[in-house]
């Protein structure tokens, strides 16, 4: 394109089509002004111009060298508006915009939610490159994956949230974890999006957590889009997966607006969706045009002072502390004093002023001017704010209200390693580092509690996997620390009867596992609630109490020689079920300190399932194997062979020792009883028993028997 001044300055009108597409005031000005001596007045701009009259035939435009003075009137907001441009061959070209009259009205909140492993990262991927936010021969996948501990178990841990352009709308995109234990992420981004894309696999249809960030979605008034994934597979059963889809809309109550939802079928890793499947699968955009019509613009108050709610934290080297979140009134720029206020309206830092404020383009961080009231933004200058808190100017004087966040249902204690082996691996030993760190991660991660009891911390969340992606982050920080068994949190009722958290469990095994399931989750206290057969597979249905989850999901992999999938959601508090019958094996622990030898180690192993190989360092105290019976036995594995200068005639046989049982840390927490830690360093996982003295131990075991 030319400038239009290049065409003798003659009169240009636009012409209006209401039943087009779009623009805004600025695209317009910019392409209307012809005269020199015109100001930015937006009148100026669309009237006093030149004419141009329209050749049907040729389609070609005619100079008019009399002077005509237009009016021009804009569409009301929301409406289309189209125009005139002329390309260096003097062709016309009819471009068509939305116009909006005010700038958050093009802004489009969305976050991605579905259960895991149904495809929502690799969905955002295809949006992000065929919307040319990144180069489409990226050959990175899951781009939005940018921890090391994500991108190893492939799955999403963080919410994170980007943005794009497309067709003049600014498209801000919030990919969620759909682990059940990561939940409290999911809770706190709905707070910053008018929108939802619901995400469900073809062939698995709704899951549990699939019901739980509906649920979410649904109590905060969002409309989804519903999408179908994963079409290109064989055994895609999209019939049933809509009706199960309406069913759940049904059940969780949504309203008339909210059941009209509009639905789409894709496949995130093809990269593309029809809204139809008899259309071509030809690329994403549909998606991003139903985006763009669906999903409301930010209701947001653009003349009232800035307020904002933060729901995400980040740290820079240069700029510290960088708070995210959604604007809700006024516009935030850079040297603005504000107050950070919590969700009661104590007043926790005040007198900071912005010093950035940044925006996210897909993978790059964007210094921007100023944010305006509706967009997804980045403000940096203050350092005690954290999640939950509000950031508002002077005139604002309530906080804004935040999600209810859900609450935690297993418990660990962690403390400062004091094993004979402490501070050789890890550079973070004390108690005040660990609680520096305990602090400091509480801070962005709303659904962790942490209580301080002495030299020891009682660490909150919703399960085994959210409590192990902690301690392992930690560990690969330089951390040394030791923690004990996961509990449940109960609670009490009005008249002081005991409650205990129940989870609603649904597992998929082939149909020749079942029985064994369902005989392993009566003896947990379960009950089942449903049971779906379909091409070999069953679909079970359990409520469980959560200390009934303690180590299941590795029993249910061996049961199912890996077949077994199990997923979990927190349902209710319930009556305490009472004691289960869930029989524990005893351990083969070390009574000496040393280097593990395989003389001994070959002894040892009819005595059970060995934790460790040979030149191993051990100590005592230390659990180097599994007991196959109840109880716990001392074992000695430093034993060496004692050498003599006598002769023989036998031929010695070399030693020969089955792999050991590597313990990772998922199973660590598994398997750990109630008088035992698990000591984890940065090089190191292992099984030790909380009184390293074996006659401590044994005294101790007395009195609990006499008791």
């Amino acid at each position: 394109m030319i400038s239009l001044n290049r065409v003798s300055r003659k009169v240009v009108q636009s012409v209006i089509n209401n039943n087009g597409c779009s623009n805004t005031v600025r695209s317009i000005g910019s392409i209307s002004l012809l005269n020199k001596n015109s100001n930015n007045n937006i009148s100026n701009k669309i009237t006093n111009k030149p004419q141009i009259r329209i050749n049907n035939n040729s389609n070609r435009f005619i100079n008019n060298s009399t002077r005509v003075t237009s009016t021009f009137s804009l569409p009301e907001s929301g409406k289309t508006i189209s125009r005139l441009n002329i390309n260096k061959n003097e062709q016309l070209d009819v471009a068509v915009y939305r116009y909006y009259s005010k700038s958050h009205e093009r802004i489009r909140n969305v976050a991605i939610i579905a259960h895991v492993d149904h495809g929502k990262t690799s969905l955002v991927d295809q949006l992000l490159r065929q919307s040319g936010a990144i180069k489409a021969t990226e050959k990175d996948e899951r781009v939005m994956d940018s921890n090391a501990l994500e991108k190893e178990r492939g799955i999403t841990i963080m919410a994170k949230c980007t943005s794009f352009e497309y067709k003049n709308h600014k498209l801000n995109i919030v990919d969620t974890p759909g682990h059940g234990d990561f939940g409290g992420e999911v809770e706190r981004v709905l707070s910053m999006v008018d929108g939802v894309v619901l995400l469900v696999d073809a062939t698995e249809g709704p899951m549990a957590q699939t019901k739980f960030v509906l649920s979410k979605a649904l109590g905060q008034g969002l409309k989804p889009i519903v999408v179908i994934n994963k079409l290109d597979r064989s055994t895609a059963r999209v019939d049933e997966v809509e009706n199960e889809i309406f069913d759940l809309f049904a059940t969780l109550g949504a309203s008339d607006e909210q059941m009209s939802y509009p639905t789409l079928y894709a496949s995130g890793r093809q990269g593309w969706a029809i809204r139809s499947r008899d259309d071509e699968q030809k690329d994403i955009l549909p998606l991003l045009d139903t985006i763009v019509d669906y999903v409301e613009c930010p209701d947001v108050n653009p003349e009232e002072p800035f307020s904002m709610l933060v729901t995400n934290l980040e740290s820079d080297p240069f700029v510290g502390r960088i708070v995210t979140g959604k604007i809700y009134t006024g516009k935030a720029k850079v040297g603005q004093p504000l107050r950070v206020v919590d969700m009661k309206g104590n007043v926790i830092e005040d007198g900071g002023k912005i010093t950035k404020i940044f925006c996210r383009r897909a993978m790059e961080r964007i210094i921007l001017d100023e944010g305006e009231a509706g967009d997804i933004v980045g403000i940096a200058g203050f350092t005690q704010a954290t999640v939950t808190n509000s950031l508002i100017a002077e005139g604002i004087k309530e906080p804004i209200k935040a999600i209810p966040i859900d609450p935690p249902v297993l418990s660990m204690h962690f403390e400062a390693n004091n094993s004979p082996f402490a501070g050789k691996e890890g550079t973070h030993c004390t108690t005040l580092k660990i609680k520096s760190r305990l602090l400091k991660e509480i801070e962005s991660n709303v659904s962790l509690q942490v209580i301080t009891t002495g030299e020891t911390f009682e660490v909150k969340g919703r399960g085994e996997l959210q409590l192990g992606i902690l301690l392992e982050n930690m560990r690969r920080e330089g951390f040394e620390v030791a923690v004990s068994q996961p509990k449940v949190v109960f609670t009490k009722d009005e008249h002081g009867n005991i409650l205990e958290p129940q989870e609603e469990v649904t597992i998929d095994v082939d149909t020749e596992y079942s029985g064994a399931i369902i005989e392993k989750l009566s003896k947990r206290n379960g009950d089942i609630t449903d049971m779906k057969q379909s091409m070999g597979k069953s679909r079970l249905v359990f409520l469980v109490p959560s200390r009934g989850l303690i180590g299941l999901r590795s029993e249910i992999i061996n049961d199912t020689k890996g077949t077994g999938v199990m997923n979990h959601l927190f349902h209710s508090y319930v009556p305490h079920k009472g004691p289960m019958d869930n029989k524990e094996k005893g351990a083969l622990i070390s009574m000496s300190e040393g280097v593990a030898t395989a003389f001994s180690l070959s002894a040892l192993e009819d005595r059970g399932v060995l934790f460790i190989g040979p030149q191993t360092q051990v100590y005592s105290g230390m659990i180097i194997g599994e007991n196959s019976k109840l109880q716990d036995l001392d074992v000695n594995p430093v034993k060496a062979k004692q050498l003599t200068n006598i002769r023989t005639t036998v031929k010695e046989e070399g030693v020969r020792l089955s792999p050991p049982k590597l313990l990772k840390l998922e199973e660590a927490i598994a398997c750990v009883k109630e008088d035992e830690l698990i000591e984890i360093t940065p090089k190191s996982i292992r099984l030790r028993k909380r009184e390293l003295d074996a006659t401590k131990r044994q005294k101790i075991n007395r009195d609990k028997k006499q008791m």
